[in-house]
């Protein structure tokens, strides 16, 4: 049995701060058709990707930001076109939006989205980058510490569509643990969605370390978990902060087999062969063979560093 899923990563170009859902969410569909005619059957959109990145803005007051926010469960009334559009297309989506829960809870998600419209599961940001109180040294804001929470339900893997699939988001990728955790799981495809500025704004670094490093964690950790990694961005010029693009595809090997040429929205795809994924998994990364956790212990019950003794 083939076990061959033609995925896309369904880029976005930059989203205005008074841009509507709607208008997010039709030019969502209008990848979904592009997907339907070249054979997806798994799209992944962006972090976000219902609003503008407002974490670079500032409120002393959060809930001020509540609008930027889903309240109760998707489909919401602005999403529902999307989510009926891809099941009449048979296909299975990756969508990232700001969820706000009945009790005021905040968090960065994600969720997937099965080939019969069915909400398979989800995922809350756990590793949240930036700052929680204005700084005004910088020439804009990164307030995802003020306006979320971390995720609260770990790093878990699905069954659907014929593979084991997870999902992460932005800053997650730079974390080895991240891809470990679910790979100890079996996971054959991770998906995530990025904001990413070409300007770190905490620290002096070469404008062009950031591609580079975006696409040197995924591709690394594909290959240390022989899996694949499915990245989509928002992209662009975003309200005068450029968001880097560079969505890709990359398989177990760790190369990546599809990028994005532009910052706008643009569709690229690749047929994955899930049984690619076994290779590493039975060789060079066969946990069960050659993993000794009696000396990992440390990456569990310890966070900042702890230099030796002089």
């Amino acid at each position: 049995m083939s076990r061959i899923i033609n995925v896309g990563a369904a880029q976005l170009g930059p989203i205005a701060p008074e841009e509507s859902r709607v208008s997010a969410v039709n030019r969502m569909i209008e990848l979904l058709k592009q997907a339907k005619d070249r054979g997806v059957k798994l799209v992944v959109f962006p972090e976000l990707a219902l609003t503008t990145f407002f974490p670079r803005y500032y409120e002393e007051d959060i809930s001020r930001m509540d609008h930027h926010f889903e309240r109760g469960d998707m489909p919401t009334p602005e999403t529902r076109p999307l989510f009926e559009k891809a099941k009449e297309y048979g296909i299975g989506f990756y969508l990232g939006y700001a969820e706000l829960t009945e009790d005021g809870h905040r968090f960065n998600t994600s969720i997937l989205v099965d080939d019969t419209g069915r909400i398979v599961g989800k995922y809350r940001k756990v590793h949240l980058p930036g700052h929680a109180e204005y700084d005004g040294k910088r020439p804009w804001q990164h307030l995802e510490k003020r306006y979320f929470e971390p995720g609260d339900l770990g790093f878990p893997v699905w069954r659907s569509m014929g593979g084991i699939m997870g999902m992460c988001i932005c800053n997650d990728r730079r974390w080895p643990e991240t891809y470990r955790v679910m790979s100890l799981k079996g996971v054959e495809i991770v998906m995530l969605g990025y904001n990413t500025p070409d300007v770190n704004t905490s620290a002096p670094e070469p404008n062009h370390l950031r591609m580079f490093h975006n696409h040197l964690v995924m591709q690394a950790s594909a290959y240390q978990n022989s899996c694949f990694v499915v990245a989509t961005a928002k992209a662009g010029i975003e309200d005068g902060c450029m968001l880097i693009g560079g969505s890709c595809i990359v398989q177990p090997s760790g190369e990546m087999v599809a990028l994005a040429s532009t910052v706008g929205d643009e569709l690229i795809t690749y047929a994955c062969d899930l049984d690619l994924a076994k290779m590493g998994k039975e060789t060079v990364f066969n946990f069960a063979k050659h993993r000794r956790i009696e000396h990992y212990g440390i990456i569990t019950e310890q966070t900042g560093v702890v230099e030796p003794a002089e």
